[in-house]
């Protein structure tokens, strides 16, 4: 993909001629492409992974923002070769990686400063403190409007990559808390903690770990999504638990890992993160706002509590509390699932076997990678992405198999993160037409059936014998008194009164 309006990057060779790269911005790299252009390097790291496989974190920037890159391949061949701050010309392709744009470099030189524009590749300004604090992306798109007819202006207002993915969760978490949580003082307390300014402005940014799951800018708010995702689902196969604890727990049990771990290079434990730490400090932040909200239940404040200190699931793992509600275990184990499963993507896109990864040090195993023996045939990060990679590479193959044309123009969204499709192309293909079917053959005629025989309209029916007469009844064999008398219950009742009378006189 190349940008029409880009200048032409004078790079040298080794014979000191000078040849022409177009220049493609590294805002404008989408997933499949092929790079072959020139950036900055800002972050150069000699990186060992658990495997013990050794490859190289990169960070390239020009004045569109910066992108990662990786070296997996001739590291010691390309280690030595350039460092943090020079200019060098990358070869490779575009990959998503968790959501995040990644270029994976298969070729890289070092180039001399001397013929290229140094303000191509200063990268640009941060955001306002304002702008970070916005827990949603939306009002993002007011400047993106005023700003688009201003030419390379615009380019340098173009958001990063990094954390684009985690303010969309963040506006995502927003509507699921307004619209799915019927208590009302769960969901104040909730809003409450989404307006609190630490929180606004850590959560779209701020990293779930350090390293082990979604360890990139803006992983929290997505891990937290997803959990909370999830307890709607369970909710609906159990319905015993009750939803509104299960979204709040969801929520609250890494939120404050926003004060936890530092969104900055590296990752790195703030001292109130390694002093008190996340559980506790979620317990603190849930007493502090649920007494400026009046009447809050106190039983409701423990239990809610309870599943952000207990979502460790065992003691020795951290929790000063086991899960003791049917609500806090469900947390505990959505929480272990979703953080394992981003692990064991991340640790399967990291490796370059094709069916087994190397033995993993944390989880003392090797995983399957390959290939799955069934109707879908595809492993679970094929075509690179763990995470978010492998629902777009289905997507575009679902497209590809009804014959669907792949989307042509592409615009950044709002929020900075994954492109957004025309919507002239994302109107519905009419259906092909139905193909003709075979003609019927000819069935043989019916055979005439034989008339049915009609009776003579005059034709008379034989008439019936006459039955004999009744012999006349015999006078002697009549009753001489009725057997059944109606009446005979009054005429002894006035009997009986007209006797009474007669023997008072």
């Amino acid at each position: 993909m190349t940008n029409e309006n880009a200048p032409q990057t004078a790079t040298s060779t080794p014979a000191d001629s000078v040849k022409t790269v177009r220049k493609v911005y590294a805002a404008d790299l989408r997933e499949k492409d092929r790079v072959h252009t020139v950036f900055r390097v800002t972050k150069k790291e000699k990186v060992t992974a658990r495997s013990g496989k050794v490859f190289l974190a990169l960070t390239l920037v020009d004045k569109s923002g910066e992108v990662d890159a990786r070296v997996f391949d001739k590291v010691d061949a390309l280690e030595p070769s350039f460092q943090s701050g020079d200019f060098v010309l990358v070869q490779g392709n575009v990959i998503q990686f968790h959501g995040r744009t990644q270029v994976v470099v298969e070729g890289l030189e070092r180039l001399d400063p001397e013929p290229l524009d140094p303000k191509e590749f200063e990268p640009p300004p941060a955001p306002p403190a304002e702008a970070k604090a916005a827990p949603e992306a939306k009002p993002a798109a007011e400047p993106r409007a005023e700003k688009a007819d201003k030419g390379e202006k615009s380019e340098k207002s173009e958001p990063r990559h990094d954390g684009g993915g985690g303010a969309r969760a963040a506006g995502l978490i927003r509507e699921l808390i307004n619209e799915r949580i019927n208590d009302p003082f769960v969901k104040q307390l909730l809003i409450a903690f989404l307006d609190d300014p630490q929180v606004a402005a850590g959560l779209p940014v701020a990293p779930a770990a350090k390293g082990m799951h979604h360890a990139w800018r803006g992983g929290l708010a997505e891990h937290l999504l997803s959990v909370m995702r999830l307890t709607l689902r369970v909710a609906d196969h159990y319905p015993m638990a009750d939803r509104d604890l299960l979204l709040a727990g969801a929520f609250l049990h890494d939120v404050m890992k926003v004060a936890e771990i530092s969104p900055d290079k590296g990752f790195d434990y703030t001292d109130e993160g390694k002093l008190v730490g996340h559980l506790v400090m979620t317990a603190q932040k849930i007493r502090e706002k649920t007494l400026s909200i009046p009447g809050f239940p106190p039983l409701l404040e423990n239990h809610l509590t309870h599943l952000a200190i207990s979502h460790h699931g065992q003691l020795e793992y951290g929790s000063p509390k086991v899960p003791m509600t049917i609500e806090a275990h469900i947390v505990h184990a959505l929480d272990s699932l979703d953080s394992r499963i981003a692990s064991w993507l991340e640790a399967m896109q990291r490796d370059s076997n094709e069916k087994w990864t190397d033995v993993l040090r944390h989880y003392d195993r090797q995983l399957w990678k390959g290939p799955l023996p069934t109707v879908r045939g595809r492993g679970p990060v094929e075509g690179g992405g763990g995470g978010g990679g492998g629902r777009r590479k289905s997507r575009e193959e679902k497209r590809k198999n009804r014959g669907d044309k792949a989307p042509q123009q592409q615009a950044p969204s709002q929020e900075g993160g994954a492109p957004v499709v025309a919507r002239e192309e994302q109107q519905p293909q009419q259906r092909p037409p139905r193909r003709e079917r075979p003609p019927r053959e000819d069935r043989p005629p019916r055979e005439d059936r034989p008339p049915r025989e009609e009776r003579a309209r005059d034709e008379q029916r034989a008439p019936r014998e006459e039955r004999p007469p009744r012999p006349p009844r015999d006078p002697n064999s009549l009753p001489k008194e009725l057997t059944f008398k109606p009446f005979s219950a009054l005429t002894t009742l006035s009997g009986d009164k007209s006797g009474e009378g007669s023997s008072e006189s």
